[in-house]
């Protein structure tokens, strides 16, 4: 039977968790109270356990993130870490250092963030022979990648679907560490990427006037190739951003649910987890935050996917201004839809992303003030949509868990029965004196309509059957009774079915998929370089916070490429540019080399 299919998503805290799971998430993962590669999405073992608690009712799982690369003095701390969240329930780590490969930790599954570079199908090989349960796959990677890495390994497969982007390999980019000491590989990354630069050859004139945001990327939005990336051979499919609020967790979470509902139904596949999802909102996913979509290189390099423009979001796109005055303006389409508290935006002859609240609309007329003087072809956006985040921030959307619930009649008494989705079972006998109903229709309703009752559980009652001989009378007190009673025990005994996934430590020697590493292999701890050496590779420089030095070094590896970006490509453009670029902001200066026959572009750092 094929592997139950999962759709994981971002916690940044116990809310935010529960909202995930309660919008059908099959896992959530969240950090740590140290050691995330988020640093401002932390949270305490106790939080994490009540997470655990929460999400086990569902059957959901809770991933815990340790995986930031670690100084000496950090991996026993590290470690005992992981110890105390493999005790407060959760089913599986996240990790990065390879120290923590080498230590001897609880039987947790252990899970290679994609931190660790997880391109090849020797790396992700070698990493599952070291008894990693799964790989968090390279964003950067098409199918034919992921099914070349499925075809070499068992080790389960997580992939990004949906959220930010990062424009380097995550876990090989050193730009903002090397420019500000705020190191991406130690959970504090100060984001330049979403920086503004001018680009300007090797004499220093602009290429292109102006600043733009030239290393910056739309999001990644891959709901419409989830039966790909099924057929590629993954298994988790990953909602990106531990930092985003509950509605934008909600809304995300809520829309691939149903997207991954109906693939799963179709294929006759097995979700990861149990229970259904009741919404009281329609998700869209153009509603909450995004940099515009694109698919990345699922199918090699086909479109455009820099956000040059801003990194912020212009949302859905209203029309092109015809006329304006002090009041508010005009567009080309009809924009009757807008809403008084609706976010607009609209970009500058200058180049600047500016907005203000739009205060209704009325005989064609957006009224809005604060725009200046805005030209006519100005294109305007909707970023905030006041009426759906409402209806999201305020929606009670439930998991319910389905429930059979069968009542008996016994020589002594009555049994209720109820049996749920997985088979889990739990009865409740009651011995009594049987008297018969006078009214035997409004008895059998009576028995049904308050045998059935489940609000304020977290079951849903999917069948019943009344399989008693005759209708008999029964108060109602006494009904009500019995069904909070094996609805009870039931849940008891959902709680003792569950047990968190515990795997023995594998060791294993295979040999590292490398010979030799430099600042790239991110060492910076004596227990990773043991774990390297007693693989076979040799350790030629520390990473680079254990002290590289950077200057006119690579600080990034990236698929993206800005001459593809901007129509100058020698391979496909009709005016190539074939000399030197670089990126220039304040201090930073950032040569970029294109290696055409890899088809990526590193960005090297200059004085």
């Amino acid at each position: 039977m094929s592997a139950p299919i999962e759709l994981l998503a971002p916690a940044k805290n116990f809310d935010c968790a529960v909202a995930a799971i309660d919008a059908g998430a099959d896992a959530v993962y969240m950090g740590a109270p140290a050691y995330g590669a988020r640093e401002n999405a932390g949270n305490s073992v106790e939080d994490i356990a009540a997470v655990c608690r929460y999400a086990h009712k569902y059957f959901a799982k809770v991933y815990a993130t340790v995986n930031t690369l670690l100084r000496d003095e950090e991996v026993d701390d590290a470690a005992k870490l992981i110890y105390d969240l493999t005790a407060a329930g959760v089913d599986g780590i996240i990790v990065q250092d390879l120290a923590l490969l080498e230590r001897a930790l609880p039987d947790v599954p252990l899970i290679a963030s994609t931190q660790m570079h997880n391109t090849t199908p020797e790396r992700v090989a070698f990493l599952g022979k070291c008894g990693v349960k799964r790989a968090i796959l390279a964003r950067e990677l098409s199918l034919e990648e992921i099914k070349a890495i499925r075809e070499a390994t068992d080790i389960e497969l997580e992939f990004f679907v949906h959220g930010a982007l990062c424009v380097s390999y995550s876990g090989r980019c050193y730009l903002s560490y090397a420019i500000g000491g705020r190191s991406g590989n130690r959970g504090c990354c100060a984001q330049p990427c979403r920086n503004k630069y001018s680009l300007v050859n090797e004499a220093g004139r602009e290429i292109i006037p102006g600043k733009h945001h030239y290393l910056s990327l739309k999001d990644l939005n891959l709901s419409a190739r989830l039966e790909d990336l099924l057929d590629a051979g993954v298994t988790s499919f990953k909602i990106e951003g531990r930092l985003k609020d509950e509605a934008y967790v909600r809304n995300v979470t809520a829309y691939y649910r149903k997207a991954l509902d109906k693939i799963i139904a179709k294929r006759g596949l097995k979700r990861a987890s149990s229970g259904v999802t009741v919404t009281d909102f329609e998700p869209n996913l153009a509603k909450t935050f995004n940099r515009g979509y694109c698919e990345y290189f699922l199918d090699g390099r086909k479109e455009r996917i820099g956000s040059l423009v801003t990194p912020k979001m212009r949302g859905e796109f209203i029309g092109r201004v015809t006329s304006g005055g002090k009041l508010g303006f005009r567009v080309d389409k009809d924009a009757s839809y807008l809403k008084g508290g609706d976010g607009i935006c609209f970009i500058t002859k200058d180049g600047r992303v500016t907005g203000t609240f739009c205060n209704g609309y009325k005989n064609g007329l957006i009224l809005a003030d604060k725009t200046g003087r805005l030209d006519p072809g100005t294109a305007v956006y909707r970023n905030s949509d006041s009426e759906f985040l409402k209806k999201l921030t305020a929606s009670e959307t439930k998991r319910l868990i389905p429930v059979t619930l069968l009542f008996d009649e016994t020589d002594a008494g009555f049994t209720l029965t109820a049996e749920d989705c997985d088979g889990i079972k739990a009865e409740v006998r009651v011995d009594r004196e049987k008297s018969e109903a006078n009214n035997p229709e409004r008895a059998a309703e009576t028995i049904e309509k308050n045998l059935t009752k489940t609000g304020g559980t977290v079951f849903t009652c999917e069948k019943f059957e009344n399989r008693c001989g005759k209708p008999y009378f029964f108060p109602i007190s006494e009904l009500n009774g019995l069904r909070r009673e094996v609805l009870e025990k039931l849940e008891a005994n959902r709680e003792k079915a569950y047990k968190p996934e515990r795997l023995p430590r594998r060791k294993d020697n295979s040999p590292y998929p490398e010979s030799e590493l430099n600042f790239e292999g991110n060492i910076i701890n004596d227990s990773a370089k043991r774990f390297v050496m007693k693989h076979g590779a040799k350790v030629a420089e520390p990473g680079a916070e254990g002290g590289a030095d950077l200057t006119g070094r690579r600080v990034m590896t990236t698929r993206y490429c800005l001459r593809h970006q901007l129509n100058m490509c020698p391979k496909t453009s009709d005016k190539p540019y074939t000399g030197k670029m670089f990126l220039v902001n304040d201090n930073v200066r950032l040569e970029l080399e294109f290696d055409c026959k890899e088809c990526k572009m590193n960005v090297i750092l200059r004085e």
